[in-house]
């Protein structure tokens, strides 16, 4: 696994920061599962990304004990002040641009990779769930939320910065690599 060939494509890609990412690192915890369930984001039993789509936090574990190595990414905003929405969402935007883009050149290398998401899939306009099965499963993505993961703790894991200082907003995602 050449990290610095991964960090050199991910900065290619936009992103504002690329870490090397160990999967033996990522713990899913029921309580991070647990707020998709509030539902703050109108997504919960509403697409194959996310819960109870995405499956079990055991099923989503049997998909990451699969792969040893992987990278996270960023992409990390500068608000003019706390409550800047316009700029929180364009860096969402960016991110989610930046995400898809390097997912379809990972995706030549490393086939059977898996990308984790700051956010649910979007590959449908309209998702499936749960009339039909999903139409792109090897192509899906759901986040790191949706899979459990407290992504403060997997940057930690992972000697990355999750905060950046007052007036700033970082959006993280993953990929699994085989």
């Amino acid at each position: 696994m050449d990290y610095e060939e991964l960090e050199i494509e991910g900065m290619q890609h936009g992103f504002t920061h690329v870490a090397p990412l160990d999967c033996k690192t990522v713990e899913l915890m029921p309580e991070v599962r647990a707020m998709c369930e509030q539902n703050t984001c109108h997504r919960y039993g509403k697409c194959w990304s996310c819960p109870p789509g995405c499956g079990s936090l055991e099923e989503c574990q049997k998909i990451i004990d699969q792969y040893q190595h992987g990278i996270i990414v960023q992409t990390v905003g500068e608000l003019e002040d706390e409550l800047d929405g316009e700029t929180m969402m364009e860096t969402e935007a960016l991110h989610k641009k930046h995400f898809l883009e390097l997912e379809k050149e990972l995706r030549k290398k490393y086939p059977k990779m898996r990308p984790i998401s700051a956010g649910s899939c979007v590959k449908c306009k309209v998702c499936t769930y749960p009339d039909a099965p999903c139409r792109f499963p090897d192509e899906a993505f759901a986040s790191m939320e949706a899979y459990g993961m407290l992504v403060t703790q997997v940057c930690k894991a992972n000697h990355m910065e999750y905060y950046y200082g007052p007036c700033t907003i970082a959006y993280t995602s993953c990929f699994l690599l085989e």
